[in-house]
């Protein structure tokens, strides 16, 4: 694999970084302590091209590839990882599918308005009492003429509240199992779609999660993303790329805890000396860096593979799970190098150190990852 940068890919990384350090990390915890949606943040984003970055410029995206994008969701969550998880969702979440599995009408009717930062998309799989068994659908789809009524409840929606548009997933035909299951393109307006109960969360909170609630939602045919039992191909195909974008979210999260605490450690002293002379720090930073640039080598492989078509669900699945965990483990470090003051909201050790959390929870638990890895690497003594 080429690690060299394209010159596209570096004026990328060199435009996104300088927006995180001006634009986001100034405000991220003034949005984390008020729990308020970025919507300035968000327009920026748009206008920089990072709310489409992987969608075709004749859609109106940034025509970018996937380690551009990884590039960019790692500069963005190390200026605010709320800012991180809006971005991921609605490129990873909401245009990949529309791109890879929508009419060309859809396409067209969709994407440019997403990728432009016109309409926010967010992305309904979970279920009150079906998180990791995505299969356990409750919410059915029923026909009704050409189109279908839909009834049931989703739950842990990021975006939801401020969403123009929703990828849902819903049970067609039960007797089919996961063949069952369709997915569909719905505006957040349409009548009997209701935002419902508002989470107040450990982190990342200025994204909003929620759940909504769906009560004889009628939608036409066009709003059918795939055919009818497509659904649960387009979840899990889905999730493999956004598993990227997570992964690169916990790699931005921990990279800003770790290079705060690079920089205290020279500044704070102790016993005479700035603690950076200490070799429990000296250690703490050596595990930092190395679990932080190999991560970085997991996140490119896989969206490597992906961009060249090939198949990385095992690759996204191993991205995800070591970068998620390493985030929590370089977050963990980079509070104790901080010490009393790395456990109170003066410095942002403290705020890396949640947001980071959530990351080994959303699109696919750690042990969901390890269940995925298993099972390919165990498929392959077979081949």
């Amino acid at each position: 694999m080429d690690l060299t940068l394209s010159d596209e890919q570096k004026m990328l990384l060199e435009t996104v970084s300088g927006f995180a350090h001006e634009e986001l990390a100034p405000v991220a915890a003034e949005l984390d302590e008020k729990g308020e949606f970025p919507t300035a943040q968000v327009k920026r984003m748009a206008e920089l091209g990072l709310m489409g970055i992987a969608v075709p410029t004749e859609y109106d995206g940034a025509g970018m590839d996937n380690v551009a994008y990884a590039l960019a969701m790692e500069e963005v969550s190390a200026g605010c990882a709320s800012c991180g998880v809006i971005m991921s969702v609605n490129n990873s979440l909401v245009c990949d599918p529309i791109l890879k599995w929508g009419t060309e009408e859809q396409k067209r009717t969709w994407l440019p308005k997403l990728a432009s930062g016109e309409l926010l998309g967010c992305f309904a799989l979970s279920e009150p009492g079906t998180g990791s068994d995505a299969a356990a659908q409750t919410t059915v789809a029923v026909k009704e003429g050409d189109g279908v009524v839909i009834n049931g409840s989703k739950n842990w929606i990021t975006n939801v509240n401020e969403a123009d548009v929703c990828i849902l997933f819903a049970m067609g035909d039960r007797s089919k199992g996961v063949r069952g299951i369709n997915a569909y393109i719905v505006p957040a307006d349409i009548p009997c779609y209701s935002v419902a109960k508002n989470e107040k969360k450990l982190g990342i909170k200025a994204s909003s999660t929620a759940q909504i609630n769906l009560e004889d939602l009628h939608l036409g045919p066009e709003h059918q993303l795939g055919k009818d039992g497509d659904g649960f191909k387009i979840a899990m195909s889905t999730l493999d790329g956004g598993r990227i974008g997570i992964a690169a979210q916990a790699l931005g999260i921990a990279r800003a805890a770790y290079e705060g605490a690079r920089k205290y450690s020279t500044e704070r002293e102790a016993f005479g000396s700035p603690i950076s002379e200490l070799q429990a720090i000296q250690f703490y930073l050596a595990d930092m860096a190395t679990e932080i640039d190999a991560a970085r080598l997991l996140i490119w492989r896989a969206a490597t593979l992906k961009q060249t078509g090939s198949r990385f669900s095992k690759e996204a699945a191993m991205a995800k799970l070591y970068a998620s965990e390493m985030s929590g483990r370089v977050t963990t470090k980079a509070l104790q190098v901080y010490g009393g003051y790395g456990y109170v909201k003066d410095f942002p050790a403290e705020r890396h150190f949640r947001d980071a959390r959530i990351t080994e929870i959303y699109e696919g638990t750690s042990e969901i990852q390890r269940i995925v890895i298993a099972r390919s690497v165990l498929a392959e003594i077979t081949r």
